[in-house]
């Protein structure tokens, strides 16, 4: 269990990383699109790859974001009945959410964007339709990437949840009850 929890750790920290990443592409994100605000209406100056990279930054904040957030435990969920449960029952819905849902999902988009989204653009090298615009292959890999990323941080997830239902760890939950 030990060795599982150094894996988990590991890939805490790679999407710590990307997580820090999609902060920085959200900031560029705005500072590009105030830019080419001001380029296209107080200069009269437009070209269509500032708009293109913006949205690849957002893309990139959105994909790499999520496994982040996850790991945070600031995902979104359905409380209707996980706060009202003690924390060894939410350890169990954690498990069977991950097993059931998340993984296979996961593991499912994450080779469905490689095979059908990634790797037809990288053969052509698919460029933008746009005048101007920027290459589609290298935006379509953060699909596949960010689900990878996601399954890792899933598979984190699950290594903490058994090791806190061992005692070995604890998880700090949102939900706690104050002691009354």
């Amino acid at each position: 269990m030990y060795y599982l929890l150094g894996l988990s750790r590991q890939i805490d920290r790679l999407n710590q990383h990307t997580g820090r990443l999609a902060n920085i592409m959200i900031l560029l994100s705005c500072l590009i699109s105030a830019g080419n605000a001001l380029l296209r209406y107080g200069f009269n100056l437009s070209d269509n790859w500032p708009l293109e990279l913006q949205w690849y930054m957002f893309a990139i904040a959105v994909m790499f974001g999520a496994s982040y957030t996850f790991q945070r435990n600031e995902h979104v969920r359905v409380d209707l009945i996980y706060g009202n449960v003690s924390e060894r029952a939410q350890h169990w819905i954690d498990i069977f959410g991950i097993l059931v849902f998340l993984l296979p999902s996961c593991v499912l988009f994450t080779w469905l964007s490689w095979e059908s989204l990634f790797l037809p653009s990288w053969r052509i090298l698919e460029q933008s339709g746009n005048s101007g615009g920027l290459p589609r292959y290298p935006i379509k890999l953060v699909v596949p990437v960010g689900f990878a990323l996601l399954t890792l941080q899933g598979v984190s997830e699950l290594i903490k949840r058994f090791a806190a239902l061992k005692g070995l760890v604890r998880i700090e939950s949102k939900y706690e009850r104050p002691v009354q």
